[in-house]
C-alpha cells in the first residue's frame, strides 16, 4: 500500500537529516544521536530485516562521516559505533515484542468476531418480500458487542422479529443478550403469537436472573420490542416492552413513529405482576422500511447535550427510498455527526423493507 511505503521511507530520511546536519555543523558535533533515533524509528514501521539495513547504514555513515572529520576515536568513534550497534539490537528487540502483543490482539479479535456471531447472528438477508440489514456500533472500541441485541426469524406465524437492550454493561450484560437471542430463536416457532413469546422470554430471563447475583438480580430488566409480518407483509404487528418506538418510513420518505398504544413496562420487571402489553397493527405496503433502533441512537447529545431526534433528522436524510443497508449507513454517519465523535452507548440498528413487486416485462 501506498501510505505503508511513505512510512518506511522515515528511518531513511532521518539518515539523510542526520547526514545534513553532520554536514553543516561544526566537527566537534557528533550526529550519532539523530542516526540512533533511526532503527528505533524502524521498530514500529517495518520488518526485522530492514531494522537491521538501517542501523548498519548508520553506523557505515557515521563512521564515514567521523573519517572525513577527523573525529574518528574511542569516544566519538569506536564508543558511537557501539551505541548504534545495541540500539539496532534493542530496535528489533522492540518489534519483535510489538509484533507478538499485535498478533495477540488480532487473534483476540478473531475470538471476539467468532463469539459475536454466536451471540449476535447476522439476520438473513432477505425473508420473501422483505429485504434485511442491522447493524452494531460499540461504545467501546475494544467490545464488538455489548447489552444490545436483535434477531429475525422466518416462522409459521409469519417473519418474526426483535430487537432490545439489556439494563447494564460488561460481560453480564452480553451474557443476558445472549440468553435472549438464543431464546427467541428457540420460542418464536411455537408461540401462538407475540404476546404469549414476550411471556416465555420474560420466564426465561427470569431464571436466568436468578443465577446473577447482587444488583444485576434486583434490577435487571431488558427493554424489547417485538415484530410480526404477516405472510403478505401488508401488515406489521408489534408489541412494545419499554423499548423506543420504531420509525416506518413510506415510499415517499415520510417518517411515522410507531408508538405503543399503552405503555408496558420492560422484561424482566417481575414485581410488578403481570402487565399487559397490547399488539398494535400497522398498514406495511410495498415501499415501506420499519426502522427498529436501541436507545443508544436516541439518546446520543450533541456537544449541548440535546438528544439525537430520529424522527426529524431522517425526515431530512431520506429524500428518496434507500436500500436497509444504506439507510443504516446514513442513519449511523449522522448520529455520529450529532454527538462529535464515538457513541456514549452501544447502538444497535435494524432495517427491514417491504420490497416492491417486480415490474412485469
Amino acid at each position: 500500500m501506498s501510505w505503508r511505503r511513505g512510512v518506511e521511507v522515515i528511518p531513511w530520511a532521518v539518515i539523510v537529516i542526520a547526514v545534513v546536519a553532520d554536514l553543516v555543523t561544526p566537527t566537534d558535533v557528533s550526529s550519532a544521536p539523530l542516526l540512533a533515533a533511526a532503527p528505533v524509528s524502524a521498530a514500529p514501521l517495518t520488518r526485522t530485516r530492514t531494522i537491521v539495513g538501517v542501523g548498519v547504514v548508520a553506523m557505515i555513515v557515521h563512521a564515514f562521516l567521523a573519517v572525513i572529520d577527523h573525529t574518528f576515536g574511542w569516544r566519538l568513534g569506536i564508543g558511537n559505533q557501539v551505541t548504534l550497534a545495541a540500539v539496532t539490537v534493542l530496535a528489533v528487540a522492540l518489534h519483535r515484542m510489538m509484533r507478538r502483543r499485535e498478533e495477540g490482539a488480532l487473534r483476540a479479535q478473531r475470538v471476539a468476531e467468532v463469539a459475536q456471531k454466536a451471540v449476535l447472528p447476522t439476520p438473513p438477508a432477505r425473508i420473501g418480500r422483505l429485504e434485511i440489514a442491522a447493524s452494531y456500533i460499540a461504545a467501546e472500541d475494544e467490545a464488538l458487542i455489548g447489552g444490545d441485541f436483535y434477531a429475525v426469524r422466518e416462522t409459521g406465524h409469519g417473519t418474526r422479529a426483535m430487537i432490545g437492550d439489556v439494563r447494564g454493561k460488561g460481560m453480564a450484560a452480553v451474557q443476558a443478550a445472549s440468553v435472549m437471542v438464543g431464546a427467541f430463536q428457540s420460542y418464536a416457532d411455537y408461540a401462538r403469537d407475540m404476546t404469549e413469546l414476550a411471556a416465555w422470554l420474560d420466564r426465561h430471563l427470569e431464571r436466568e436472573g436468578e443465577r446473577r447475583a447482587g444488583l444485576e438480580q434486583a434490577e435487571g430488566f431488558t427493554t424489547a420490542l417485538f415484530v410480526e409480518f404477516d405472510s403478505a407483509s401488508q401488515t406489521v404487528s408489534l408489541l412494545n416492552r419499554g423499548h423506543p418506538s420504531p420509525l416506518l418510513l413510506d415510499h415517499r420518505g415520510r417518517v411515522q413513529p410507531l408508538g405503543p398504544s399503552q405503555e408496558a413496562p420492560p422484561l424482566g420487571m417481575t414485581t410488578l405482576g403481570v402487565v399487559p402489553a397490547p399488539i398494535d397493527r400497522f398498514r406495511f405496503p410495498p415501499g415501506s422500511t420499519l426502522l427498529c433502533i436501541t436507545d443508544g441512537v436516541t439518546e446520543a447529545r450533541d456537544p449541548a447535550g440535546r438528544f439525537y431526534q430520529p424522527e426529524q433528522r431522517l425526515a431530512h436524510l431520506t429524500h428518496r427510498l434507500l436500500e436497509p443497508r444504506q439507510l443504516l449507513r446514513v442513519l449511523a454517519e449522522d448520529v455520529e455527526r450529532h454527538s462529535h465523535g464515538r457513541p456514549k452507548d452501544d447502538q444497535g440498528i435494524l432495517a427491514i423493507t417491504h420490497l416492491r413487486p417486480p415490474h412485469p416485462a
